[in-house]
């Protein structure tokens, strides 16, 4: 009786998907064609771009409780530029590149969201 019952949950599961005529695309990875259905989760994705490192922005959220530099003031890489807590944590963010900070868009005691700019070098 299960060996029925399960080939025919199977039998209807392929006629549902068959009944869908879903239309298939295909990727090309490496020079080997895949045929696939694409999600709209999929096709609607967020397409990434590589960082801009003169802008320094928040990489998880958190409270700002020092702020080491100033406007204006030239800084080298690695130069700590401020303190970011979170979930009890100090993290240091440090320049990524020299240069001159241009803005502080943070003051001492702000609560952050991830990918907030803090500080634009120049």
């Amino acid at each position: 009786m299960d060996v029925q019952r399960k080939n025919t949950e199977f039998l209807h599961f392929k006629s549902m998907a068959m009944a869908k005529k879903e239309k298939y695309e295909i990727l090309c990875i490496d020079g080997t064609k895949y045929k696939t259905t694409l999600t709209t989760k999929f096709k609607n994705r967020v397409s990434w771009e590589a960082p801009n490192e003169k802008m320094v922005k928040a990489y998880i959220p958190g409270n700002i409780p020092k702020i080491y530099v100033t406007q204006g003031q030239k800084v080298k890489e690695g130069t700590k530029l401020l303190l970011l807590e979170a979930m009890k944590m100090k993290n240091i963010v440090v320049s990524p590149i020299s240069g001159t900070v241009k803005v502080i868009h943070v003051k001492e005691g702000d609560r952050v969201p991830k990918q907030h700019l803090l500080i634009e070098i120049e």
